[in-house]
């Protein structure tokens, strides 16, 4: 009897688990392969419970994970690959723009129309694939929103960029430029006049050009592939579900959210495992000297960047007593390298962060790399090169943990003098690790905020009632400017019209005094 009733039961949650599970779509637009991770992670967090996830992006597969399909559309990865081959290092160091801002908007529209014409994605758009939930990165959501309105079904984003707040902005929260840096800005949310002056011109210059991008450009492509039926682009994103930021107060900035906002900060953090043995031996070999890791990231990559700084690098190097571990894409490219360097093509970033005889990173500034230095409590010296590196920097220098130096500016001595800071100062680690015990200290990982929420979306069928009317209002009406104009008028009306009464009266008072003088006269 009770054997029966188990079994029942277990039929029932059985049942209970395949209508809850859903297949969802991923798409990232986004040009670094630091894009992918946040939407990996959510996956990997997603298909134990029975999801099925298809994700679109322009990096080939890594790894392979029952329940995940990768699609990398030939011609889009090609795209990328060709476009990102770039020496931004170089030309920051020379004072340039690394990636300006028409080439920011050429990639935006060229690589949607990539991605559009490919046969691969053409085919998969005509197979009449099922879908319940889109979920978008939220750093370049446009192009992908032709999908939702092809599989016309809820969608939420993934703001992989943490300091971008054109997605949230649109979807009705506050963004006040007073206390929002601009993402490439080398500011803080504590800034002076010129600062926010500067600060508010570069919101309103990007937000106009984006505006331009949409409507002039991005809404024809789409409309080219998906049907002169798709809605303005402005009008589906005002419509997103749910949003979760790649940010987190205590590292990025308390920011006002909607309740249709989570912050995800750090949701591919990981408790650091043992390293390889050749690595595990290059580190013992420093003895308490201990070791450096230099890192720039996914999207610098250290063999395009000028012989001068290989040189500049490779002269601190073998100057310091610490042993270090270098991501360097070709090991055949440098000579003269010291016996206290061992470079790697490619090197387990967090393991090496959560090593005990890591004594400094340093790093290009990156958001990821630098939630993972906060995560594992390294202090840092930071060399910005691009985009959202210099505001990321900022806010680790202003909260202690951090040394930022000029690639412009560069010198051996400099980066020398950094990093021997960073490392024999111990306020700097003092600080990594108060910052490490304030993201520590959550209710709950990042990861398992963030498939709750899916999951509630799913549950709600897009959850509207977490979605703000504000995101219907224009600028005009959003900031009250035309309620400020009715004030204005009103009170201007009221003046005029109150000194119109009191001539009047004053008239009035005058011809009945006048009046009166005549008829006394008259009298007399």
């Amino acid at each position: 009897m009770c054997g029966s009733r188990l079994s029942i039961i277990t039929a029932c949650l059985a049942v209970i688990n395949l209508c809850t599970c859903a297949n969802i779509l991923m798409i990232t637009m986004g040009g670094t392969k630091s894009h992918k991770i946040p939407f990996w992670e959510l996956a990997k967090g997603l298909i134990p419970r029975g999801h099925n996830i298809t994700f679109i992006n322009a990096f080939s597969a890594d790894f392979h994970m029952r329940g995940l399909e990768e699609i990398t559309p030939v011609s889009v990865v090609f795209y990328v690959r060709n476009f990102t081959n770039w020496d931004l290092v170089g030309a920051r160091m020379r004072g340039e723009e690394p990636v300006p801002p028409q080439d920011m908007v050429r990639y935006a529209t060229e690589v949607c129309d990539v991605l559009l014409s490919d046969p691969e994605t053409q085919d998969f758009l005509e197979e009449k694939h099922h879908f319940d939930l889109l979920i978008l990165d939220g750093a370049y959501p446009e192009c992908a929103l032709g999908f939702v309105h092809h599989f016309n079904v809820p969608f939420m984003y993934i703001n992989t960029v943490g300091f971008y707040t054109g997605s949230l902005s649109i979807a009705g929260n506050p963004t006040p430029y007073a206390v929002t840096p601009f993402l490439s800005l080398a500011y803080t949310d504590n800034m002076n006049l010129y600062q926010r002056t500067t600060n508010t011109l570069m919101h309103l210059l990007a937000n106009t050009v984006h505006s331009v991008l949409i409507r002039w450009s991005l809404q024809d492509i789409i409309r080219k592939h998906f049907g002169q039926d798709v809605p303005r682009i402005y009008e589906m994103s005002q419509n997103v579900s749910f949003i979760l930021q790649n940010g987190y107060a205590p590292m990025t900035y308390p920011r006002p959210y909607l309740p249709n906002v989570a912050e995800i900060a750090c949701i591919h953090c990981k408790k650091a495992n043992p390293l390889p043995e050749d690595l595990e031996e290059f580190i013992r070999g420093a003895g308490d000297a201990g070791f450096i890791y230099f890192s720039m990231g996914s999207s610098v990559k250290a063999v395009n960047m000028p012989i001068y700084l290989r040189q500049l690098l490779i002269m601190v190097f073998k100057n310091l007593p610490q042993r270090v571990l270098w991501k360097y894409e070709s090991e055949d490219d440098v000579v003269d390298m010291p016996s206290n360097v061992k470079l790697g093509r490619w090197l387990p970033q967090q393991d090496i962060l959560g090593h005990p005889n890591l004594r400094a990173f340093v790093t290009h500034g990156g958001l990821l790399s630098m939630f993972e230095t906060v995560y594992h409590g390294v202090p840092i010296v930071s060399l910005p090169v691009f985009c959202d590196h210099d505001s990321n920097a900022a806010k680790a220098v202003t909260d202690g943990y951090a040394i930022k130096l000029d690639l412009s500016t560069l010198t051996a001595e400099k980066l020398l003098w950094a990093i021997r800071k960073v490392i024999h100062d111990p306020k700097y680690r003092e600080e990594v690790k108060r910052r490490q015990y304030l993201l520590m200290d959550q209710s709950e990982t990042p990861l398992q905020r963030a498939v709750y929420w899916t999951e509630y979306v799913l549950r709600h069928r897009g959850a509207k009632h977490l979605q703000s009317p504000a995101r219907h209002l224009g600028v005009i009406q959003y900031y009250l400017i035309d309620v400020a104009l009715v004030i204005i008028f009103s009170c201007i009306l009221i003046y005029y019209i109150l000194k119109l009464l009191l001539r009047m009266l004053v008239k009035y008072l005058v011809n009945s005094e006048l009046y009166v003088d005549r008829k006394h006269f008259k009298v007399n």
